[in-house]
């Protein structure tokens, strides 16, 4: 499988990579943490690292680590707009439960 970003997921990445006017793409990874025991962790990727696993979607990279691959793979990552908020979504066919505030989930 992959992670894949939607187009308007990637639109957003490439956007915010030209304004910062430099970065390779976004690093999608998992922590321990919250009720639920895990949460996604993303963040912009300025250089390879050695274990990263890459994968290119609508012409942006996302990387990740093995560790975080097990628990995400086959995730697709989504930017929407909803009411006055906006933000990436995680459409996770890994997860089984998320906490009722949202901020981590269960495989």
């Amino acid at each position: 499988m992959a992670i894949t970003l939607t187009e308007a997921a990637a639109r957003h990445v490439r956007r915010y990579l030209e304004r910062r006017g430099k970065g390779l793409g976004v690093r999608l990874g998992v922590k321990t943490t919250g009720c639920s025991g895990l949460a996604y962790k993303l963040e912009y990727v300025d250089e390879l690292q050695p274990e990263d696993v890459v994968f290119e979607s609508h012409g942006v990279k996302v990387l990740t680590d093995p560790k975080s691959l097990a628990y995400i793979d086959g995730t697709e990552l989504d930017y929407v707009r909803e009411g006055l908020n906006e933000g990436f979504k995680f459409h996770n066919p890994n997860e089984r439960d998320r906490c009722g505030c949202g901020e981590s989930f269960r495989v």
